[in-house]
Parts: structure tokens; C-alpha cells; sequence
């Protein structure tokens, strides 16, 4: 039990812990992280990408609520099982009216919308409407959608771009600045005049080039993201791999014959990931910013799926003509997202670096 104590992962556990900025980090993308799962099931817009559009009560204020009128559409949604609704939504079988007023006269229903129109519907049953009151915590947009929903789906599109853009940077960069490590020679001076043409172009200019070229899915999100951000990684591994390999311990595996993925694999990437781990928390808050900005620029994510980069490019014409909040909630968003993701790579930096560990 001592000795699992004082080992280096636990001696950077406890120095981890110590670090009040990075903890709050991490509980806020942890908190983030489970929010974003539970997607739908938490969200008050069930239905896919939380598109309910209520135009007649677009852009009111948080805590808004109101009555509405759910008529049966009379189309045959098929039900889904409660996984699938958790991360696909469900269709709606209603058809949703603000109200402030309905009455039955002689078998007809008579609605008087939140903005003052007139329906009538003749032949409605008992099972097919109902009244309920609905309150937007966040108010609604320009479409009369809940702002709530939104920003719940738009974490998932967030993690997910973050998650995936990070794996791709980590392979190709430990890949490449590993073999240019160790291998040295030509294979570096190859390998790093790759690295140094693509950290020559701005990345915005890279992932617009690829977006362009691949089309605006939001898999080649994923990959237009991730592939401009490896040269951080391989520049990174390289340095690391070219002072471990000089330690007792490689020269060690060297004499003994063992191949260099063995060395590479087994002996000095498990010794450099602290570095490794370091630059991924940063990568992941630069991916977040990336996915937004795209997405702001109308290069990312495509409407109707939510997205905090896409509610900021429906919204921020708001943010000077007195709704402030539905610009200033999605951007709040990503600043914590990005700002956790931050303290995290600082605290790990920390935890992690080698002069505190032999002082420890």
C-alpha cells in the first residue's frame, strides 16, 4: 500500500489535488461531460437537434413560461426506447401553439394564440390535445426555440469535436515525432520539414481549405480540426524522445537487440506522456475554440443541429439590440469550457513536471 502511494502517478495525483484552479477545472468538464450525455433526456426539447419552433414566442426573456396547446398530428412517429431517445431525441406526435386562452363551443376548439391569432379546430377529441405550461429557464430564440435545449445539445457537438480532433492530432503527432526522434537523420529532417510546412500556414486557412475541399459534415469537422493541430504534438514527442533516448536505460534495450518499436513503445513514450497529456488538455480547449469559430463562420456545424458556434451566429446581431443574452449564453459557454480545459493542462504541467517530482 506504501509503495502504490509513493508512486510518481500517485505523488501526481496528490499534487494535483492541491491545486484548487485545476480541480474546479476538471469538476466543471466532468460536470459538463455528464450533461452532454444525457443530452435529451435532460433537455425540456426532446425532439431531434431541439428544433420545436414556437415562432410566435420567439425571443422572450428567461424565465418566460407560458400555456400551449399540444395537438396530435395525426402521424405515425414511431416510439423510441429510452437510449435512443437519450442521444437521438424523439419526434413529437403534437403539434405545439402558445396560448393564452382556449375554450370548447358546440364540439369546436377555439385557441387565442400568445400573439393574438385566432384557430379553431373542429372534430378534436380529448386524446388528441391537451394544455400544458411550459417555462424556458433561458428564454427562446429567433426561432422560438428553448436556448436551454440548445446549449445542453451544443456541449455533445463541443466534447465530441474536442474528443475526436485530439485522438487524430495524438496519433499522427506521436507517430511521427516518436520515428523523428529516434530515428534521426534523414527521417527527422523529412518528418520535420513536413512539421514546419504546416505550421507555416494559419490554421484557419488550413481547416477552410480542407472544409472546402470535404465538404461541411460534421466529420470533416472532426477531421479538419485534428489535422491542424499534430505539429504541436510531434514537435513536442521529438524533443522528448531525442533527450530520453540518450538515458542509461535506452542504451540498455539497445545492447540487448531489442526492435526500436519496442524501445519506442515500451521504454520511452510511457516516460514522456506527462508532456503528452499536457499538450492534449491544451489541444482540447483549441479544438473547442476552433469548433466554434467555424461553426460561427458558418464553415462548421450546419443548422439545425445545435452548436455554441452556431448559436452564436444566429444570435450575436442581438447582443447590441437589447438581448444580450443570447449571444453573451453560448459564448459564456465556451469561455468556462476553454478556460477548465486550461487550468487543467496548467495543473497538470505542474503535477507532472520532472524537477517536482525529485523534490517531492
Amino acid at each position: 500500500m506504501g509503495k502504490h502511494q509513493n508512486s510518481p502517478t500517485a505523488k501526481a495525483w496528490i499534487r494535483l489535488k492541491k491545486n484548487k484552479p485545476a480541480i474546479a477545472g476538471l469538476c466543471w468538464i466532468i460536470l459538463v461531460i455528464v450533461i452532454a450525455i444525457s443530452g435529451y433526456s435532460i433537455a425540456p426539447d426532446g425532439t431531434p437537434d431541439c428544433d420545436n419552433q414556437m415562432v410566435r414566442i420567439k425571443l422572450q426573456p428567461p424565465g418566460f413560461k407560458t400555456d400551449v396547446a399540444l395537438i396530435h398530428n395525426d402521424l405515425n412517429i414511431p416510439k423510441r426506447n429510452i437510449i435512443s431517445r437519450m442521444f437521438f431525441g424523439q419526434a413529437s406526435q403534437y403539434k405545439s401553439i402558445p396560448i393564452k386562452h382556449h375554450e370548447f363551443v358546440n364540439g369546436t376548439l377555439q385557441l387565442q394564440t400568445f400573439d393574438d391569432d385566432a384557430l379553431t379546430y373542429e372534430g378534436i377529441t380529448a386524446d388528441k390535445f391537451k394544455i400544458t405550461q411550459q417555462r424556458f429557464l433561458l428564454g427562446t430564440d429567433n426561432f422560438g426555440r428553448d436556448v436551454l435545449s440548445r446549449l445542453i445539445l451544443g456541449a455533445r457537438i463541443s466534447l465530441i469535436v474536442g474528443f475526436i480532433a485530439v485522438f487524430i492530432s495524438l496519433i499522427i503527432g506521436i507517430t511521427l515525432g516518436s520515428l523523428a526522434g529516434y530515428l534521426g537523420g534523414k527521417v527527422d529532417d523529412a518528418i520535420m520539414f513536413l512539421v514546419n510546412t504546416v505550421w507555416s500556414i494559419p490554421t484557419l486557412l488550413l481547416v477552410f481549405a480542407i472544409v472546402l475541399a470535404f465538404g461541411r459534415g460534421v466529420g470533416i469537422i472532426f477531421l479538419a480540426v485534428g489535422l491542424t493541430m499534430w505539429v504541436d504534438v510531434a514537435r513536442i514527442v521529438r524533443g522528448q524522445v531525442l533527450s530520453v533516448k540518450e538515458m542509461q536505460y535506452i542504451e540498455a534495450a539497445q545492447a540487448f537487440g531489442f526492435s526500436a518499436f519496442r524501445i519506442l513503445f515500451k521504454h520511452i513514450l510511457p516516460n514522456i506522456l506527462g508532456p503528452v497529456m499536457v499538450i492534449a488538455a491544451a489541444n482540447f480547449a483549441t479544438a473547442i475554440l476552433l469548433e466554434a469559430g467555424l461553426s460561427y463562420l458558418g464553415f462548421g456545424v450546419q443548422p439545425p443541429t445545435p452548436s455554441w458556434g452556431t448559436m452564436l451566429n444566429e444570435n450575436y446581431g442581438y447582443a447590441i439590440s437589447g438581448k444580450p443574452l443570447l449571444a453573451l449564453i453560448p459564448a459564456l459557454a465556451v469561455m468556462l469550457l476553454v478556460l477548465s480545459f486550461n487550468l487543467l493542462g496548467n495543473g497538470l504541467r505542474d503535477a507532472l513536471d520532472v524537477k517536482i517530482k525529485s523534490a517531492s
